[in-house]
């Protein structure tokens, strides 16, 4: 374990001038989580390397939303092209 304090100077250190200000230690959590969710590690054990103790917080503020999975867009596809029966007792227009 090393002192937050130092870790954050070696990391102004490192970075030097300008064109790194945008380098910080959040940057790595952040790219940690992308690196581990890309490589198919459950968002609960990424939550647990990040030491969050709510897998929400992880998910909201350090996973990228996903594109549309085959299996979702397959099951919705021509959804509108197949006629749909009334339940009994349902009323027209619903």
């Amino acid at each position: 374990m090393r002192d937050p304090n130092n870790v954050l100077r070696v990391i102004r250190e490192i970075r030097g001038g300008d064109h790194f200000l945008w380098v910080t230690s959040h940057t790595f959590r952040k790219t940690t989580a992308t690196a581990l969710d890309d490589a198919g590690v459950p968002t609960r054990l990424i939550a647990d390397q990040l030491g969050h103790s709510r897998v929400s917080m992880t998910q909201d503020n350090y996973l990228e939303r996903k594109t549309v999975d085959p299996a979702t867009a397959k099951a919705l596809e021509g959804l509108l092209d197949k006629p749909v029966r009334p339940k009994t007792g349902d009323k027209p227009g619903r």
